[in-house]
């Protein structure tokens, strides 16, 4: 075992997208846990686009990371030491362990505890990590869609869009995804289910969605806000349900000084328009995990990792993905 602990830290704080030189390395002699420790060994890091909210100061839902502070991460990691009755040495784990190779723990930090039969351990940083759980969780509880209805996606080819796609597909909906190049949308149609997929870079306005969608949409899945947001609000069915799952489109959150309003839409249509944090639902992780290996074991749910080596790759890999440059999942292995 090694006697540092590489760690990237807190920097500067960004104003919107994070970029490298917001981060820098800031290396430590490794801790050793103390009464109720123990001591986690990273193996992957995800990468997520909720990782902007966690550095930007305004706009969010929890305390932003500190400036000279280890980046706020969730890490797949196996248990090399513990002082706690409850973890044992060996046990691989999913939890808040960031931006490090090592990280001394409490039970707080843990969201699951990870079954490395039930699938892949990079599977447990993305489709069954908050990636899989997000699309679950938020399609079933919020947009409840029924059989028949159509469901519109936003970021389809992405880490949730694609399992959002898919879950919708199998309770019986229309599904259209809108993502950002050709090849994503031959991939939304040939992998992830989806009957429709738009290329919001080419052609994309209300009337092309309205094309897709003859039936209207019942539910839209929303990842992006922004202009692709304004395009599909009009297409949307009476007691439409918006699912609010990421803002990845709005540069920084100050609201914009014109444009469209959609308060006309929301009242004459009746939607319903709610925001959705998936760890107000973390009680439920492990049910849901377990649904989702379930699905992958049967080959009747698809997903792909893109998966890149180094700590010092963390950095870029984070303003990567709001460029639409990783081809699934983002994960970092140590």
């Amino acid at each position: 075992m090694s006697t540092v602990n590489r760690r990237i830290v807190l920097k500067l704080r960004p104003t919107g997208i994070p970029l490298p030189e917001h981060f820098k390395r800031d290396d430590e002699p490794l801790a050793v846990p103390g009464a109720g420790q123990f001591l986690v060994r990273n193996l992957f890091l995800s990468i997520d686009p909720a990782q902007r909210g966690w550095v930007n100061s305004s706009g969010n839902y929890s305390n932003p990371v500190a400036i000279g502070a280890v980046m706020r991460s969730l890490c797949v990691g196996v248990v090399e030491a513990s002082q706690h009755p409850d973890v044992a040495p060996g046990e691989h784990l999913y939890g808040w362990f960031g931006w490090q190779d090592y990280c001394v723990a409490t039970p707080q930090e843990i969201l699951r505890r990870v079954d490395p039969a039930q699938a892949p351990l990079t599977a447990a940083a993305g489709v069954l990590g908050i990636t899989g759980l997000t699309a679950y969780l938020a399609l079933t509880r919020i947009g409840a869609p029924q059989r028949d209805e159509t469901v519109i996606v936003s970021t389809a080819a992405g880490a949730v869009g694609s399992i959002v796609g898919q879950i919708a597909r199998r309770l019986g909906c229309f599904v259209v995804g809108i993502t950002g190049s050709e090849e994503k949308v031959s991939r939304c149609k040939r992998e992830f289910g989806y009957h429709e997929a738009l290329n919001y870079k080419s052609g994309f306005d209300t009337a092309a969605i309205r094309e897709r969608c003859p039936r209207g949409a019942d539910v839209f899945f929303d990842n992006t806000s922004g202009a692709i947001a304004d395009a599909v609000i009009p297409v949307m069915n009476i007691r439409g349900r918006v699912i609010q799952c990421g803002t990845a489109a709005e540069p920084v959150w100050d609201p914009p000084p014109s444009g469209p309003r959609r308060d006309r839409e929301i009242l004459v249509k009746r939607l319903r328009h709610e925001g959705f944090i998936i760890f107000d639902h973390v009680k439920e992780f492990p049910a849901v995990a377990a649904t989702l290996a379930q699905w992958i074991r049967e080959g009747s749910l698809h997903y792909r990792d893109d998966v890149e080596p180094g700590l010092d790759r963390a950095p870029p890999a984070l303003a990567a993905i709001y460029q639409g440059e990783n081809q699934g999942k983002k994960i970092i292995q140590l």
